[in-house]
């Protein structure tokens, strides 16, 4: 069968070019439309819901809202694991579906079972989804800074709750703009008891006055002069004035009790959860960008920085945005170094050709018909939705040499028929005849290396997310390397390896290679039993190394960025947190080598970031690796910043932003054993201990949270 199949490639030559040049178009159209990431997207398909219930210790929101919301969601179809943290105020509940199920089927399924659980919360108490997308789709961060002084912590929180988060949420590819801290402006009444007690008043009756007087009623239309009026009674509260004269009762003697009475009326910060800080200079207030499932991260990050562009302009004079964290550096590295990788693999494939068979023509049939099968590979890749990553990108790396090995060999078997043909021969019958001779061996053996990476499809969860892709290009690659070394490989040959061709033995490399090969094959072949042995010893040596090397579950990736999420001790305030933030991130921006350091405290306004306030959170960002000092490494870097930032009772931890994100999806647990896990494993030797630990401080950090 393949050899009819390149005899009608031989004779049908012009329609093979014609399907090949299709193909070439059509794989570059893919490839630059095919959505690119850093590495594949490891999260579970996963539902967040975030319940507030103000004011609360975590006791009660666990008995009262997360008990009975994970009761009822435990029976949601095709759900694997239901996970509900109690912290003080708020309730988040992960519901964690099987690998294949629709984001939003389950997302219609929860908010299905959630309506049955309205009656049996407490009244006010509202469940919420997050937003369509996880922790790992955090792609861009960003911070604004006053540098004039004229705009204190309110009005910068005001210009990003209602200006800039509105307008970057219509940004293509964005799930949610999640704000980072700030001060929120509120109208905070302070209710005197004494007084209170004296007109005879209680918080009910105080609190009812103030809902009453701040809503607007609607009445019916009157007709006045043949015009039609509508009748509404306006009562919207909009300064502190109007809070002081509304109305809560009235005293003995018939007269109204006003608020301003009873009341001390001020405006001040909402309570928060969490503090910022930038460059260790005080608080700043930031934006996440949360990318949605399965769009294209540098599309998103690439739409978002320029809609920010834009947006700049509408910022009062001397606040400017600052970008604190961007994926799309990460993408653009990995994915140019790879590029850079595959050109120079090529380059060296057609060296090789030109080197050994002094003919330059033959080395371009090689040089030709790799590109042709990589842009095969991205053409499988965009119709299955595959991103371009650093695995699937890896899997087309790995099958590049084996790739090339059938155009080489039928290249030098053309040679060898042209060096027996003669002078003026057919070319085109020669070119069939060495093609029918190794094609359908050659055919085959890529087949059985194609079909060796089939085990790893067999892999599920995390693991198959992480790897599968990989196998699916080399699967893709190597396929496609097959297909054209029996169609369009032979049309190349005919066509290109023409004129003068010289013998093997011409080539002075090669008899050089020859007489150096020759005497150890035929002792190989006269010694069979000690060359065996010999390879048996060879093969028990590697048990050694095997029992002493250890085992990642992701390949070591360095982003260019860090991540220091250091542990303190439970129960920590606020103040105190701000204080510890703002001393490790000066400590930080003393490293000649960091360019920028933005940490957080506690959580972001966001369901993707069920963070406590003992759990910090600083995103480093590194210069350029030619402003760094000569022979100073990533592992250089983080060993000075571990001896630079160290704190009584802070457990430092230092990774980076995906990999440690990604430890978070992988454990189910908080981030507060995470980073411990990620510090035991590069700083302390026997980790078990310390990860039972971490688990203690989990326990005591959510049972006794909020409980002073």
């Amino acid at each position: 069968m393949i050899a009819r199949l390149i005899d009608w490639s031989i004779r049908q030559r012009l329609l093979v070019l014609i399907a090949c040049a299709v193909l070439a178009i059509w794989g570059v159209f893919s490839a630059r439309h095919t959505a690119l990431d850093a590495i594949p997207d490891l999260a579970d398909v996963q539902v967040i819901i975030k319940t507030p219930f103000p004011g609360q210790p975590p006791q009660i929101v666990e008995d009262q809202v997360t008990y009975p919301l994970t009761a009822t969601l435990l029976s949601v179809p095709g759900t694997r694991a239901v996970r509900g943290f109690s912290m003080f105020g708020e309730s988040f509940i992960y519901v964690v579906f099987r690998d294949g199920t629709d984001p939003y089927w389950a997302r219609s399924r929860v908010l299905e079972y959630l309506s049955q659980t309205a009656g049996r919360l407490p009244a006010g108490v509202t469940p919420t989804l997050g937003p369509d997308a996880s922790s790992v789709g955090w792609v861009y961060q960003y911070a604004l800074v006053d540098r004039s002084g004229k705009h204190d912590t309110f009005e910068l929180r005001a210009l990003q709750d209602f200006f800039l988060k509105s307008e970057l949420q219509s940004v293509a590819g964005v799930a949610e703009v999640a704000t980072i801290v700030g001060a929120a402006k509120q109208f905070q009444i302070e209710l005197d008891p004494n007084r209170l007690a004296a007109y005879g008043l209680n918080f009910e009756r105080v609190a009812e006055a103030v809902r009453a007087a701040n809503q607007s009623g609607g009445g019916s239309v009157i007709e006045m002069a043949r015009a039609e009026y509508m009748v509404r009674a306006k009562a919207n509260l909009k300064d502190i004035t109007d809070l002081r004269h509304i109305v809560v009762g009235q005293d003995a003697s018939g007269l109204p009790v006003k608020l301003t009475q009873v009341a001390h009326i001020h405006l001040g910060p909402e309570a928060r959860r969490g503090v910022t800080d930038l460059d260790g200079e005080g608080e700043a207030v930031g934006g996440i960008i949360v990318m949605r499932y399965g769009q294209n991260a540098l599309e998103t990050v690439s739409g978002v920085k320029a809609r920010l562009k834009e947006l700049q302009a509408g910022l009062p004079p001397g606040v400017e945005i600052v970008t604190t964290y961007d994926r799309s550096n990460l993408i653009r590295r990995a994915i140019d170094h790879l590029r850079e990788k595959l050109v120079e693999e090529s380059l060296a494939v057609a060296l090789v050709c030109l080197v050994f068979l002094l003919h330059w023509r033959s080395a371009l049939v090689a040089l030709v018909t790799l590109p042709l099968g990589i842009l095969t590979a991205f053409i499988l890749m965009q119709a299955q939705g595959i991103t371009v990553n650093l695995m699937s990108l890896g899997g087309i790396a790995i099958a590049i040499g084996a790739m090339v090995d059938a155009a080489i060999v039928m290249i030098e078997n053309m040679h060898k028929h042209l060096e027996r043909a003669g002078p003026d021969p057919d070319y085109w019958q020669v070119t069939r005849n060495a093609a029918v001779e190794v094609g359908p061996a050659l055919f085959f053996s890529l087949l059985v290396i194609t079909v060796s990476f089939l085990p790893v499809f067999a892999l599920i969860g995390q693991e198959g997310k992480l790897f599968a892709p990989l196998a699916f290009t080399k699967t893709y690659a190597m396929a496609a390397a097959a297909g054209l070394a029996v169609t369009l490989t032979p049309v190349l040959m005919g066509y290109l390896i023409r004129g003068k061709i010289r013998r093997e033995l011409d080539n002075p490399l090669n008899r050089g290679l020859q007489a150096a090969y020759r005497p150890l094959l035929l002792w190989v072949l006269d010694h069979r039993a000690p060359t065996v042995a010999i390879a048996l010893v060879l093969l028990a040596t590697c048990a050694i190394p095997l029992t002493r090397m250890g085992s990642e579950f992701m390949p070591p990736l360095n982003e260019g960025d860090l991540l220091y999420m250091p542990t303190t001790l439970p129960g920590i305030s606020i103040d105190e947190a701000a204080n510890l933030l703002q001393i490790t991130n000066r400590l930080i921006k003393t490293i000649p080598e960091v360019e920028r350091v933005y940490g957080k405290a506690g959580r972001a306004d966001s369901a993707t970031d069920p963070a406590p306030l003992s759990m910090l959170e600083s995103t480093i960002l590194l210069k350029p690796r030619n402003q760094w000092t000569p022979g100073t490494t990533i592992d250089d870097i983080i060993r000075k910043l571990d001896s630079t930032v160290h704190l009584p009772g802070l457990t430092n931890a230092w990774g980076y932003p995906i990999r440690t994100r990604i430890d978070m999806l992988s454990t189910g647990k908080c981030t507060v054993e995470s980073s411990l896990r990620i510090t035991s494993s590069m700083v302390v030797p026997g980790a078990h201990w310390l990860r039972g630990l971490s688990r203690m401080v989990v326990s005591s950090m959510e049972s006794g949270a909020g409980s002073v």
